[in-house]
């Protein structure tokens, strides 16, 4: 098997993934995975696309992640390893997809306006 790489984004977070052949190992920033996403439930996030498609082990991903915060990575990285098992093998698109892998959140964080403290919410108004 060749090298395979793609794309997750997420947020601000982007993702870009190199898969190969191998047995299991995860390489982010040239950290260990359980290193990079300290909780449980991230790392949980990260091995799902290979739990669900029963891929565990066979695979070696080389990670390059940045922008964004852990839990946008975290969900950059699952996308793109979903979308690198997809060009391996195209069976596998109908799980992931039934699970929601390959869908893009593209819900972003509403920008501040002049004249007021946060995005929607105004200065308290005083009549007198």
């Amino acid at each position: 098997m060749e090298l395979i790489n793609a794309i997750g984004r997420r947020k601000n977070a982007v993702a870009r993934v190199y898969l190969m052949s191998g047995n299991g190992k995860i390489t982010i920033n040239n950290r260990e995975y359980t290193n990079y996403f300290k909780t449980l439930p991230l790392q949980y996030v990260v091995k799902q696309p290979f739990l669900v498609t029963e891929t565990e082990g066979k695979y070696d991903v080389k990670v390059t992640l940045h922008g964004g915060g852990v839990s946008g990575q975290a969900e950059a990285l699952r996308m793109a390893i979903s979308r690198a098992l997809i060009k391996d093998n195209a069976d596998f698109r109908s799980s992931l997809k039934a699970e929601g892998m390959l869908m893009r959140d593209s819900r972003m964080v509403e920008r501040k306006k002049p004249g007021q403290p946060k995005a929607r919410k105004k200065f308290q108004f005083s009549k007198r």
